[in-house]
């Protein structure tokens, strides 16, 4: 166990994750999931790190490399092929191969499209112990979690779209005069996909579903911290049956490998999520090159809104996991904590003694919390942290890293947070909650919608009435009321502002990888 871990049973994990009523709706569903989950593998086989191109692991035409690290000890696990421009032409030309008319891809039948699909995901499901404490390793998220929310999600979303592939589907459109007009959706083509580290599983999942569902080929570039599971994934989606071509994975960085991906003049249209740094720089690239579709989804800096009728036990746990789950590394994070000025300093007593007891160490163990990523987002974390401090926020528990080795942060929660200090602007990613007051609604909107970003919020209480004025008038994609992280296949994702363009999941992602044709033909009639 790490230093600083406090043991704590399973059985306590648990129960504190299915109170949250959030993306463990996931969980409820499948507590059986839980009980049942496989014994992590602590040392899993490395069995695929070279890029996947043309259905075939090849080394990256520079024979360059670099070090993936396990976050929970700073350590190397393995050298991974490192692509760069010269590869991801490799990978396009093999997309571009696979998605020309008369080939096999291009001449499946849209059912058979989703029969692949629901193979992948039973495949996945097939080796979904492995494929967790992989993603554990990589990544440093606790492995209970990797498996029981991670997997099951992504399960779910492949075999959500394997449904959608025969369904989505043109009409027939009466137009004036004596012609007859349908349209036909047809796929977009070659689909650069360049995913977070945060759910590297789940990204993929939801960039490849809808893609493939379509119809679409795919060059997809992972984080360089966590390539790992993307790599099996792929070897998963060969044995499923899918031809080569149509998925390809290119591990390296974003500067060479996710550059010459949203440059590509053979690249159709760029997927992006990850910073609303990066973020900018996307359409400039594609601007460059063929005026590529692009969407992107990026950071924020959620509101979590809290109000005085609220069940304070239920508030407490829910704000606590909106903001800590996943070591704080979710986009859509609670980050910013409104809390009614009545109750505010009896919430406040309440999260910071959750925020005493959340256990923090190996995330093989049983633990709530893993490391954060790597040292870089620890030492970032820690930098802001500092700043809240300075600008005179109260630091109530944590605020240091735990341990010198691997990437722990304490959990940790300031008070009096103003809304112009460093720590209410700025994107933390990281165990960092922030508690803000507010005395009446109308303020209470103003303050939560002055922000760059617009991704999600969430409302807690049982006023109908404030519930739905406040709901519909936050300047967000997703607003969570009495949970927060629920996520389902069906349900769009997506951000206002600077947190982004486009959906992802649902039906309205569809859309974002298919082109509208329009047919119209002239009747002719025939004399008698």
């Amino acid at each position: 166990m790490h230093p600083g871990c406090r043991p704590v049973k399973m059985s306590a994990v648990v129960q504190r994750l299915l109170k949250a009523r959030t993306v463990f709706n996931a969980l409820k569903q499948h507590r059986a999931c839980m009980s049942a989950a496989p014994d992590p593998i602590r040392q899993p086989d490395i069995k695929y790190a070279k890029l996947f191109i043309n259905n075939e692991f090849v080394d990256a035409a520079s024979g360059r490399t670099f070090q993936t690290i396990n976050p929970a000890t700073g350590e190397a696990i393995c050298d991974v092929a490192e692509g760069d421009k010269a590869d991801v032409d490799r990978a396009v030309n093999a997309a571009r191969e696979a998605f020309r008319l008369g080939s096999p891809w291009r001449r499946l039948d849209a059912s058979e499209r989703g029969r692949l699909l629901n193979r992948l995901a039973d495949l996945i499901e097939r080796d979904a112990g492995y494929i967790a404490s992989l993603e554990t390793l990589d990544n440093g998220k606790p492995y209970q979690v990797a498996f029981a929310a991670d997997l099951q999600l992504v399960q779910k979303c492949y075999r959500y779209y394997a449904g959608w592939a025969n369904k989505y589907h043109g009409k027939t459109i009466p137009i004036d005069g004596d012609f007859f007009t349908y349209t036909r959706h047809e796929p977009v083509g070659v689909c650069g996909q360049i995913i977070p580290w945060n759910f590297p599983l789940l990204m993929q999942a939801w960039k490849l579903g809808p893609a493939l569902a379509m119809g679409n080929v795919v060059v997809m570039k992972t984080a360089e911290q966590t390539p790992l599971s993307a790599l099996y994934v792929a070897q998963l989606a060969k044995e499923a049956g899918f031809p080569p071509g149509v998925i390809n994975i290119v591990s390296g960085f974003g500067p060479t490998a996710g550059a010459a991906i949203a440059e590509h003049m053979d690249v159709d249209k760029v997927a992006f999520t990850g910073s609303t740094e990066v973020g900018k720089l996307i359409p400039q690239m594609a601007g460059r090159s063929n005026l590529k579709r692009v969407t992107l989804e990026l950071g924020g800096k959620s509101p979590n809104i809290i109000l005085a009728d609220a069940n304070m036990a239920e508030a407490v746990e829910q704000a606590h996991f909106s903001l800590f789950f996943n070591q704080g590394q979710c986009c859509c994070a609670g980050t910013r904590t409104f809390v009614e000025e009545k109750v505010y300093d009896e919430f406040v007593e309440r999260s910071v003694e959750r925020a005493k007891n959340r256990t923090v160490g190996n995330p093989f163990d049983n633990v709530e919390q893993g490391p954060q990523v790597d040292e870089e987002q620890m030492g970032k974390i820690l930098s802001l942290i500092d700043s809240g401090r300075k600008e005179g926020a109260t630091l109530c528990v944590g605020g240091n890293r735990v341990g010198d080795r691997g990437y722990f942060v304490e959990p940790t929660v300031f008070k009096d947070v103003k809304d112009n200090m460093k720590i209410a602007r700025e994107e933390i990613f990281g165990p960092v909650m922030q508690i803000l007051k507010f005395k009446n609604v109308d303020e209470l909107i103003e303050r939560a919608n002055d922000s760059e970003y617009g991704l999600a919020a969430g409302v807690m209480s049982q006023d109908i009435d404030r519930v739905m004025y406040i709901a519909n008038s936050l300047r967000a994609g997703t607003v969570w009321v009495n949970c927060f992280d629920v996520f389902d296949a069906g349900a769009p994702f997506g951000g206002y502002k600077m947190s982004g363009n486009g959906r992802e999941l649902g039906e309205y992602s569809l859309e974002l990888y298919t082109e509208v044709k329009t047919v119209t033909m002239k009747l002719l009639q025939k004399n008698s």
